[in-house]
């Protein structure tokens, strides 16, 4: 059996490099023919000198600030989607808010291939708990998995016990889904007597895989890689393996270009150096030319010894805008701010995003007078679909942080 998706993923390095750029320089003029946000963001743009990385790090790093200021001001998607493109397929809303249109053709999100690198195969039956609701993360592995020609159970998030039921008669080989899901359905079925020893493998993405919990789930006969996606962009990177053992980063996917810029300039750093990691895409339907991600990564020197040659990633390293992925969901500090508007009683608010065992969990700190906590955690729950508890503090950190992320990624 193969070890590898295919031919490209092994391919020279300086072949895949010059192929990224031969077709960047068509894909230019096309993208911003048929989008009118992206060619008023690259105005000014001589995009015909764009023949390499050096070149290409002279245009502008599109934020999401600026995106959603865009799709404000002319909605959905203001200017950058190929509207023509979209017929047939799915619009969706993320937290921001923010529009995101499904892009062309099979595995729109390049979800295949780290679900072959994570052990997926034809024919396996699987499981994904990752939201089909609003958001795309559950459509973008289950087009991956379709593409592998999987069979899937769209079980979406939440209902427990209905989740262990369904694996309890599908039998699963595999699980798609938040790190931390996974858990709570093992713990569930062991608590009800259920047999889910059938789930041998996940992907899991939408928070941090964090090393105990790693561990705790190979003891349990699961071996868990996991994927760097965003809703945006799709599946950015993956975890790899070789010879039954997780190799080191995650490898970049192929048909992106990625790059590690300085925070809050568009300038690239060294190999090795944590910068905010940017993509550009050679999507028709939703073009992103040097999109900042607004997460913090660093490249790794070398090639992956699995065989895949493409470069690496150390992974996801923190939010370079305090933008904070809890439970598989983003919360913007914009959205704290609207909480704060909204209650007369709040003087200040700071959003503390911890562990509880195995789970994300928010503490919402609030100072002010007469304060209703549990009106303000009902707000909070409304304006962040999460849910957390409210803590009312004498005064709040002067560190400029209106979100805090205090979970410790190395234990």
């Amino acid at each position: 059996m193969s070890e590898h998706f295919d031919e490209q993923e092994c391919r020279d390095p300086q072949v895949r490099e010059t192929d990224l750029f031969v077709r960047l320089a068509v894909h230019l003029p096309n993208a911003v023919k048929f989008s009118s946000g992206l060619e008023h963001h690259l105005k000014g743009c001589d995009l015909s000198a764009v023949t390499d990385r050096q070149s290409l790090a002279n245009l502008p790093v599109l934020r999401k600030p600026e995106l959603m200021a865009a799709q404000m001001a002319d909605p959905p998607f203001g200017g950058f989607a190929n509207i023509g493109q979209l017929a047939g397929n799915r619009i969706f809303l993320s937290p921001g808010p923010i529009w995101e249109p499904q892009g062309i053709g099979a595995d729109p999100w390049l979800g295949a291939r780290a679900l072959f690198a994570a052990g997926f195969r034809r024919g396996d039956i699987v499981q994904n708990t990752i939201s089909y609701h609003m958001t795309p993360g559950g459509f973008i592995l289950d087009e991956g998995l379709r593409a592998l020609g999987c069979t899937i159970f769209p079980a979406g998030t939440g209902n427990t016990e209905m989740q262990v039921e369904a694996a309890g008669a599908l039998q699963p080989v595999a699980y798609v889904g938040t790190p931390d899901y996974l858990k709570v359905i093992l713990d569930k079925a062991q608590e009800i007597g259920a047999d889910l020893t059938c789930i041998k493998r996940a992907l899991v993405s939408g928070g941090a895989l964090f090393p105990s919990m790693r561990e705790e789930y190979s003891n349990r006969g699961v071996q868990v890689l996991q994927a760097y996606a965003t809703a945006d962009l799709g599946v950015i990177a993956f975890e790899s393996q070789h010879q039954g053992k997780l190799m080191q980063g995650m490898i970049i996917n192929e048909d992106l270009i990625v790059e590690i810029v300085r925070p809050g300039t568009d300038d690239p750093v060294a190999e090795g150096e944590v910068g905010e990691l940017v993509v550009t895409n050679f999507s028709t339907a939703y073009p992103l030319v040097r999109f900042g991600t607004g997460d913090l990564s660093a490249m790794l020197p070398g090639q992956s010894p699995c065989g895949r040659t493409n470069s690496r990633i150390k992974g996801w390293m923190g939010r370079a805008d305090q933008r904070t992925k809890v439970k598989g969901m983003f919360v913007d500090p914009k959205q704290i701010a609207v909480l704060v508007k909204r209650t007369d009683e709040l003087s200040g608010a700071r959003l503390v995003v911890e562990r509880d065992g195995d789970r994300d969990a928010m503490r919402l700190q609030v100072t002010g007078q007469g304060i209703d906590v549990e009106q303000v955690a009902a707000t909070l729950r409304e304006v962040t679909k999460l849910g957390g508890s409210v803590e009312v503090v004498d005064a709040l950190p002067n560190d400029g942080k209106v979100i805090s992320d205090e979970r410790d990624y190395d234990a």
